[in-house]
């Protein structure tokens, strides 16, 4: 069953910060080791993208959503919902945010809290040679990324 994950709501709940300047890419992450082990389709959305910086992008094995500034990553999973239309229910809705899951629940989506896909990961194996965040090199492809996320007219070196 896929899953659609209210990204903010998740981050304290794994051990990470809502203040560390990697927060989401930390979660994408471990979003990405989880749905390459499990074999599941996984879609994350984050609130409060700088102008210029919200839209979807696909990270690996993981869509995450980046919603702008003054709507929500709780709406932006509504609408989400609404356009699977039946089909909602064969997706897993992951927060521990009520209306969140109201809003799944309504569309016949199934309903993880936070904590409860948290452990989840816990359980899911690490790669060996994964190295904490900090400790890892950053690959060619992601660091474009990040370039194109931050609007950067800057060229990496290698």
């Amino acid at each position: 069953m896929p899953y659609l994950i209210d990204g903010h709501n998740l981050i304290p709940k794994v051990g990470l910060r809502l203040d560390s300047f990697d927060d989401e890419l930390e979660l994408v992450d471990l979003l990405r080791e989880f749905s390459r082990l499990h074999r599941r389709q996984v879609e994350v959305y984050f609130d409060g993208a700088p102008a210029g910086q919200a839209g979807t992008r696909g990270m690996g094995t993981v869509k995450a959503t980046f919603v702008r500034a003054g709507t929500t990553a709780d709406a932006a999973i509504a609408r989400r919902l609404k356009r699977l239309g039946r089909a909602a229910k064969n997706w897993t809705v992951v927060s521990s945010d009520r209306q969140v899951q109201a809003n799944a629940r309504e569309a016949r989506a199934e309903v993880l809290s936070s904590e409860g896909f948290a452990r989840l990961l816990q359980q899911t194996p690490r790669v060996e040679n994964s190295k904490p965040a900090q400790d890892r090199k950053v690959s060619p492809a992601e660091v474009d990324e990040w370039l194109k996320i931050f609007g950067s007219k800057g060229h990496r070196t290698e």
